[in-house]
């Protein structure tokens, strides 16, 4: 019979979390260390110059002091034969010239702190538009944004904490430690040792427990966070059932888990506060007293007892943030290690290492027995093979699941084919860059969102650098202009959150318009009216007509009354085609494609 696991779940996060951690620094160490820019390099060693020079002015502060007592008292002639007055303005030159040195490398960093910051930033974003849809249909908006945000704010808190927090803390308390070891006695090196020592222990283990309280809390900010944005996204929904009350009451509950856990996370870091004052208090104590015994006894003048408190006060403001700031670069660790795994995250469709741009001769589309499932288990596609000849319109219609959308996003190549090839103009699209790919294909989808920026920034997405001359010429093209310019601001007026103060008929005419700017040779129509009304059907279906002009298009139908057109028409059923022809031949084969007009036909006379 095997053994039992006995092993601690949480031991295995927090090892796993360490690793991460290791995993982290390595991959953040390039940003401060390029190979390729050596001004980086030089701001970072000038910065740590300064930071040394810093500490050794800090240090010597306590001594000017305690000069100053021991010519005060008589007690000894000053080396320096400045005088008490010299040397108490030597001490606060030395505080000002600390001071003045943080600053220095402050300054020095900054550009270095910055640039880190921007590149992991572009990265990131780049990297999130790399990825494919299957990636970003499972995702959640909110949390998404959520880990970039604070995987950003981690590297800027990390490269200011640990660089000067933690190292110069290291730094300090080993110029002290040696201070205390040459200029007074080993009895106070090993007692300022103990304290450091428990302290240290103390914090990182009442810290290890606090992290777990901090994620806890980090998991419902993350909850209520993604629970805003969705309300305020699906707006009108929660408009059209009345349901704010309810939201709000969503939105509370888990703002509730959030303040139950801010509160652990509050009251836990009073008792660690109190701890560390505690241990603090006690090593300040054990100095002062064998100090206190030493001027009793003679063994030490007035002013060492004064540069022993001095020394110590020094040391324990820092050490006061070593609890918080441990906490922090834990957090800013796992935020992160967040961001780095979404960067490492790799994407379904990438480009072949031997990629070429599409060379669009004609704008011939062929799929060639094409195989395709979402899902393994579930099949979409059943090796379905079109041609679409250049310059022709080709509608594919079939009822929903059918997998006619399916086919205009295998185009795109969102995903790639199972089985079988789609070409264009005889080029496998597996074997072109995607940039050039995309280029070469528009696409109206069924519902356009647009940008919250102005109508004419929308259309001019279309193409980088437009003209207003050929932004008003698509507009044109897509029957848009005469309404754009009777607007109060024309084409400055703002669209709103994912163009919600425009209707669906102008929306579609903006998204074709924006479409025509890009002039791309091949038309991708992903049941671009199916959500409008019939009167605005009729409108968009004028402009589309005229967007297709001279270009191959494809066209994703549910409406068949838009396609009767069509140079040829493919009826898809559970993934097969069953049909194909032209509108009059499909009706007069009274077959699938007859009934769906006929139901569509009737529907729309009985309303």
């Amino acid at each position: 019979m095997p053994p039992e696991n006995h092993e601690d779940p949480t031991v295995s996060i927090e090892s796993q979390e360490r690793a991460s951690g290791m995993r982290t620094l390595r991959k953040v160490t390039p940003y401060l260390w390029p190979d390729d820019q050596p001004w980086v390099k030089h701001r970072v060693v000038w910065a740590m110059a300064a930071l040394v020079a810093s500490k050794l002015v800090a240090l010597a502060s306590p001594f000017l002091i305690g000069w100053a007592v021991n010519v005060m008292a008589g007690e000894e002639v000053s080396v320096l034969t400045l005088g008490a007055i010299g040397l108490a303005v030597a001490s606060a030159l030395a505080r000002l010239m600390n001071v003045g040195f943080q600053q220095l490398r402050d300054a020095i960093f900054a550009p270095v702190a910055q640039r880190a910051l921007r590149t992991l930033a572009r990265e990131t974003f780049e990297h999130i538009h790399q990825l494919s849809m299957r990636y970003h249909i499972t995702r959640k908006t909110g949390g998404l944004s959520r880990i970039i945000e604070r995987g950003v704010k981690g590297v800027e808190f990390l490269l200011r904490f640990l660089l000067f927090s933690i190292g110069p803390l290291i730094l300090e308390l080993a110029l002290t430690g040696v201070a205390f070891g040459l200029y007074f006695d080993m009895r106070y090196l090993a007692i300022l040792a103990v304290t450091i020592a428990l302290y240290v222990w103390f914090t990182f283990k009442v810290t290890e427990w606090r992290v777990k309280l901090r994620r806890e809390m980090n998991d419902q900010d993350t909850d209520a966070n993604q629970k805003a944005v969705d309300s305020l996204l699906n707006y009108e929904t929660v408009k059209y059932f009345g349901a704010e009350k309810r939201e709000a009451g969503r939105y509370d509950k888990a703002m509730a888990g959030y303040e139950a856990a801010a509160l652990k996370t509050s009251y836990s870091l009073a008792g660690l506060n109190f701890g560390q004052s505690m241990i603090i208090t006690a090593g300040l104590v054990g100095v002062m007293v064998l100090a206190a015994i030493g001027v009793e006894n003679g063994d030490l003048p007035v002013g060492d007892f004064v540069i022993v408190n001095a020394l110590m006060i020094q040391i324990m403001l820092p050490l006061n943030f070593l609890g918080s700031v441990y906490r922090e670069i834990r957090q800013a660790l796992v935020d992160m290690g967040e961001m780095f795994n979404l960067l490492d995250q790799p994407a379904d469709v990438t480009d072949a290492p031997d990629a070429k741009p599409l060379v669009v001769t004609g704008g011939q589309i062929e799929l060639d027995n094409v195989h395709f499932g979402y899902d393994k288990a579930r099949p979409i596609l059943k090796g379905v093979s079109v041609v679409a000849e250049p310059g022709q319109m080709v509608a594919i219609v079939g009822s929903t699941g059918s997998g006619k959308s399916t086919i205009g996003r295998l185009l795109f190549r969102f995903y790639d084919v199972s089985d079988g090839a789609l070409r264009i103009d005889g080029q496998d699209v597996r074997d072109v860059t995607q940039e050039s790919l995309h280029n070469a294909i528009g696409v109206v989808p069924q519902d356009t969102v647009l940008f919250n920026d102005t109508i004419r920034y929308n259309i001019a997405y279309g193409l980088d650098g437009a003209s207003q001359d050929q932004i008003e010429d698509a507009a044109r093209a897509a029957q848009i202009h005469d309404f754009i310019v009777a607007l109060p601001e024309g084409y400055e007026t703002a669209v709103g959150e994912r163009g919600l103060k425009l209707s669906g008929g102008e929306k579609q005419r903006v998204g074709i318009a924006r479409t025509l700017l890009k002039d791309p040779p091949i038309l991708l129509l992903d049941e671009a009216t199916s959500a409008l009304d019939s009167e605005t059907e009729q409108d968009i279906k004028e402009a589309l007509m005229q967007a297709g002009r001279g270009r191959t298009v494809l066209t994703i139908a549910h409406r068949l009354s838009t396609i009767a057109e069509a140079d040829r028409i493919i009826v898809l059923e559970q993934g097969l085609i069953v049909e194909t022809g032209t509108h009059d031949e499909l009706l007069h084969a009274d077959g699938r494609y007859a009934l769906l007009w006929h139901h569509q036909q009737a529907d729309e006379s009985v309303t």
